[in-house]
Formats: C-alpha cells, structure tokens, sequence
C-alpha cells in the first residue's frame, strides 16, 4: 500500500511569456480550497489523501489541471463546485467526473 489513497497535484506554473497557464486562472486559490476541504472532511494524512502544488505539467493548455494518483486521472476544473465534485465523486465515491476528464 502507498503512503496516500490518493495524491492529488494541482498545476500551478506561471509562465512569464504570456502563454496561457494554469496559474492564470487561479490554480493557487482553488489548490488551497482544495486542501482545505479534504482536511474538513477528515480525509487528509497517512492513508488517506495528499493535496500537492506542481509545478508545469505541461498540459496548460487544457487547463487548469490536476492529475490524481494512483488512478492516474487528469481533470480541468474552472471553479469550487468543479472540485467539490471530483472530491465527492472520484475521492468519495470512487467514481471519475467524465465531464472534467482531460484526455
């Protein structure tokens, strides 16, 4: 068994080019809602789940993006109910958000 049920990491570059990033659309703000709410839940710690930052993972373009591990899942999400919804149905229920999967 890993550390962690699940290992969620939130995209959070910032490209100083202008190219478009996932820090653009608040993936700071959303991360630590995130967090937040995982440890409201009383889902956070050993065994349970992580919420990390990360730095580029390249696919911005689509974003913004989290992948969450081990289930090897990417989602997009655009605001709080997004993530509400991938925790109450990927992190809860077991079940992957197909309308926030990012191929």
């Amino acid at each position: 068994m890993s550390y962690y049920q699940h290992h969620i990491f939130f995209c959070t570059n910032q490209r100083e080019d202008g190219r478009r990033c996932c820090e653009q659309a608040g993936a700071s703000k959303l991360r630590a809602y995130a967090k937040a709410k995982i440890k409201s839940l009383g889902m956070s710690g050993k065994g349970r789940i992580r919420v990390n930052t990360a730095g580029c993972l390249d696919r911005c373009g689509q974003g913004p993006v989290i992948v969450v591990y081990p289930d090897e899942t990417w989602y997009r999400y655009e605001n709080e109910k997004d993530i509400d919804e991938i925790i109450e149905q990927h992190l809860v229920n077991n079940q992957q958000v197909k309308r926030l999967m990012v191929d």
